[in-house]
This record gives structure tokens, sequence and C-alpha cells, in this order.
């Protein structure tokens, strides 16, 4: 489960990833994102807010999530992590390979500064 919020003013769409991530999350990701895509253009960024990476519930999961990255890493322009985990270094430098967003990673004390660096940029 994947809690989200949009915040179009800024352009902004955080993520707390909760549990196993469904195909159903990312169906209900694009059903919040695509029509401001459509309407507004790109995203300035992306917040992933989590303790940790909680995996996927199935194979499917993890298609529906690669599917969902490679159709909309082309409207983000920058993604903060924001995470105390380890997996979080590895998964700044390994992202930054597949998708054209700038990629940096926050502490968990660091969400408001992950937000003003999104939104600085913007």
């Amino acid at each position: 489960m994947i809690d989200h919020t949009l915040d179009t003013a800024n352009a902004i769409l955080h993520l707390r990833p909760r549990s196993a991530l469904e195909p159903s999350d990312f169906e209900q990701l694009a059903k919040a994102v695509d029509p401001f895509i459509a309407e507004r253009g790109d995203l300035a960024g992306l917040i992933v807010e989590t303790p940790g990476f909680p995996g996927w519930s199935s194979f499917g999961a993890m298609a529906a999530h690669m599917r969902f990255v490679r159709d909309h890493q082309k409207h983000i322009r920058k993604i903060a992590i924001v995470t105390d985990s380890p997996l979080g270094n590895i998964g700044e430098h390994l992202v930054s390979h597949f998708i054209s967003a700038e990629v940096r990673q926050f502490s968990s004390s660091e969400a408001a500064a992950a937000r003003q660096w999104i939104v600085g940029a913007a």
C-alpha cells in the first residue's frame, strides 16, 4: 500500500509506502498524476518517504512498478528519497542510471529540506 498526496500548487507527488507494493498501488498513482501531467505538464518532483523499501507483493507488482517508472520518469524533474535506510544511498545511485530525474537522498529528519530542494528548483 502506498499513501500519496499530490501538491498541485508545487507539482510534487509525495509517496509513503506502508506495506508490500501491489499492482493496484500503481494504478491509483497513475490515476492521480496522469490528469495533472496532461493538463499542467511535468512534476517538479517526487518525494518517497519511507523507513525502508517494503518490497512487492508479487512479480506482477514489481512489473507494475517498473512500468510506472518507465512511463512517468520523463515527467519528473527531481526525486527525493527520504529514509534512514542504507538502501536509500544504494537506491539513489542505482536509480539515477535508469531515469532522467535528478535523485538525492535525505535522512528522515530532513523531510522539509527534501521538499525545499524540489520547490527551490521548480
